[in-house]
């Protein structure tokens, strides 16, 4: 009888996707990248002699690497497959991590105190720059990324007649191609392409696919592909559950919210069509002051109107595909 090897020890990591706004754009926080190194999300071991629970591990490691004290939080999924820590061969320990997104709302001092610790906030679409509709359609997808994938979906029909559906399908529906509509939500689906076709830096490293044009920056291990996941659930979320209200401070304008949800969503929102999706939603409600700081005349300020949760049970900016 043939003795399998002995499997590798597993060790459970906690991956944070901590979201914020940054100059009404979204902010991602990363750790790391100094003298050439890529820049990852915060991340440490699960210490069950330390922690009770995952979240409690999650925060005290974000805590001691940032000086970032976590708001709201959930669990997103668990990424553990082979090779994701560079280690194809399975020869040292496991890791397996478990994503999480956090939300959390920008201050000066909370900001003075991570900048200390090194971390920094980076916009997320520097990471998935296709991912940014905000001001029309982005020109990386027509000159680099479709005709990219493209020619990656027609070499399987050389090598694979079978497996020429299965791509050029997947490419359709992910970047909304022929009759498809783009998504928002498809975060994921189109980095793993990106993935499989070579055109994420981070699949050259892993010795997975050839080197192509690299498109958006790449981070350690598979933490852009914890990203993308971050960013699809957070869009999704706020069409049905008041989450964006953690990104907001407790008075804003109806600007700065919408300015807000286009930052998360990607896509250019028309401005009276969001705020009738507002005033329907009953999710705001004015606080009877105003504010001049953006220059012009006063704009007044609302905040959350909390009754909301006990009124609905699906609250949120139903923003609409494109």
């Amino acid at each position: 009888m043939i003795v399998p090897p002995p499997s590798p020890p597993v060790e459970i990591g906690l991956n944070a996707a901590v979201v914020a706004i940054f100059n009404r754009g979204p902010a991602i926080l990363t750790v790391g990248g100094g003298a050439g190194e890529r820049e990852a999300l915060p991340f440490g071991p699960f210490e069950p002699t330390r922690h009770r629970t995952f979240e409690t591990s999650l925060r005290a490691s974000v805590e001691q690497q940032t000086a970032l004290k976590l708001g709201y939080i959930e669990q997103l999924y668990t990424f553990g497959d082979r090779g994701r820590q560079k280690s194809p061969s399975e020869a040292g320990t496991h890791m397996v991590s478990v994503g999480y997104l956090a939300l959390t709302r920008m201050d000066a001092e909370a900001t003075e105190r991570l900048e200390a610790t090194g971390a920094h906030w980076r916009d997320w679409y520097a990471f998935l720059p296709w991912e940014d509709w905000r001001h029309g359609r982005p020109a990386v997808l027509d000159q680099t990324i479709i005709p990219a994938l493209s020619e990656w979906a027609a070499e399987s029909w050389q090598n694979d007649g079978k497996s020429l559906p299965n791509r050029r399908t997947r490419l359709r529906l992910a970047f909304g191609l022929d009759d498809f509509p783009w998504d928002e939500e498809r975060v994921l689906e189109r980095y793993e392409l990106l993935y499989e076709g070579g055109l994420a830096e981070e699949a050259v490293t892993d010795g997975r696919a050839p080197g192509k044009a690299a498109v958006g920056l790449a981070m350690q291990h598979d933490h852009r592909r914890i990203l993308a996941t971050a960013v699809a659930r957070l869009r999704g979320k706020i069409k049905y559950r008041p989450v964006i209200f953690e990104l907001m401070p407790s008075e804003f304008t109806l600007t700065e919210l919408q300015a807000t949800v286009e930052a998360i969503s990607g896509r250019h929102l028309h401005k009276q069509n969001f705020r009738r999706l507002v005033e329907g939603a009953e999710l705001v409600e004015p606080t009877g002051g105003s504010t001049s700081a953006t220059g012009g005349r006063p704009a007044a300020l609302f905040r959350f109107r909390r009754q909301i949760l006990q009124e609905r049970p699906a609250p949120g900016l139903k923003v609409g595909g494109r």
